[in-house]
């Protein structure tokens, strides 16, 4: 049976070279643990750049603008399969509130990323972008 396909938004927020970071509750399905960009699934019917804005401000308490694209993935779980599209994003304000859907936060450097257990996503983005761990 072939699985079902998802469409995944991840915004890439840099403060003083460091990038956001959240991390997955202990419990979670998919990367248990993991640090992540901040981000979420797009709904049914919803533009994706839509669902970036809505995402961010739901789980950073931050408004942002979207800028170039970073790249895109493909994350294959045993139930399904994403598609995670990675922008640029600004915000005016680095006053980060997350929500209950994250157990962590932090900024961290490219070279910080290397002692973190990350994401499946943001691990094949980096290889993508030829960074080494």
């Amino acid at each position: 049976m072939d699985l079902p396909y998802g469409l995944t938004m991840r915004g890439l927020l840099k403060k003083d070279e460091k990038i956001l970071l959240l991390r997955r509750p202990l419990k979670c399905r998919t990367n248990p643990g993991c640090w992540e960009l901040p981000g979420g699934k797009v709904d049914s019917g919803e533009f994706f750049d839509e669902a970036l804005v809505r995402e961010l401000k739901e789980e950073i308490n931050l408004d942002i603008t979207i800028g170039k694209l970073i790249g895109a993935v493909q994350e294959d779980f045993s139930h399904k399969r994403t598609v995670v599209i990675i922008m640029e994003v600004k915000s005016e304000s680095y006053d980060v509130k997350i929500s209950d859907e994250h157990i962590d936060w932090m900024w961290a450097s490219l070279d910080e990323f290397k002692d973190l257990k990350l994401s499946s996503s943001l691990i094949s983005l980096l290889e993508e972008k030829n960074y080494k761990l």
